[in-house]
């Protein structure tokens, strides 16, 4: 499903963000990116968004090596990942029901899927009561949900969420969850970078640790904790 293969990401003046890394992800698994700030999560999810190019290396999507993909195909590369932010990013100006038909009209969906497929992921995320609210009348909970369903609207295959519980309570949190679990449960592989040592403990997923642009630790059913 996903592949990086000896994948290296050098910055400016010789910075490492990235060293050497390898790394397999199944089609519909759950999996943790942990470690310190500046471990390089950040890094591994541009790559795989094609955000950064690797310094060395390749990086497999459905056995299609995405460095060597052309500037005029990356944004169907995108189409098949949805993207989830600790912020929301969403738009102040548009209703939740509005958020969420954007991102199909981007990719210029017909109006009559719109109208069928907006109504049907505000369902999953538990929000069709709130559907011509606008952001500002929302909880920080509904508006990841909303962020959520933003980013499953167009049925990606993966899903990437970057510290997606970092603005959230710990009871909002686990709603969160529970709903990244639902969908991962329907067929989407979910990536999530995270600094939530209790989620990731009782979660017992996939565990991939980094540390200092290395992975030191990639186990199943995986705690938090690192190796230094």
């Amino acid at each position: 499903m996903i592949e990086l293969h000896n994948v290296t990401k050098t910055y400016l003046k010789g910075v490492q963000a990235l060293v050497n890394i390898n790394l397999k992800i199944e089609r519909e698994e759950f999996i943790f990116l942990v470690g310190p700030s500046g471990a390089g999560k950040t890094t591994c999810v541009k790559l795989i968004l094609k955000e950064e190019e690797p310094t060395e290396g390749s990086i497999f999507i459905d056995g299609q090596d995405v460095t060597r993909l052309s500037r005029r195909k990356v944004p169907y590369h995108r189409r098949n990942i949805g993207v989830v932010f600790q912020d929301f990013r969403l738009l102040p100006n548009k209703t939740v029901y509005e958020n969420i038909a954007f991102a199909m009209q981007i990719i210029e969906a017909t109006s009559k899927d719109i109208r069928r497929r907006v109504p049907m992921v505000l369902g999953m995320v538990g929000l069709s009561d709130k559907a011509a609210s606008y952001p500002y009348q929302l909880s920080g909970g509904e508006k990841q949900r909303t962020s959520i369903a933003r980013a499953i609207v167009n049925n990606p295959s993966i899903l990437i969420a970057d510290e997606p519980t970092g603005n959230l309570d710990p009871e909002t949190a686990w709603e969160i969850m529970k709903v990244l679990k639902q969908i991962n449960r329907r067929g989407t592989t979910v990536i999530m970078a995270t600094h939530a040592r209790n989620i990731v403990d009782t979660m017992q997923q996939r565990v991939v640790a980094l540390e200092k642009g290395r992975i030191v630790r990639d186990e199943q059913r995986g705690a938090y904790e690192y190796e230094g």
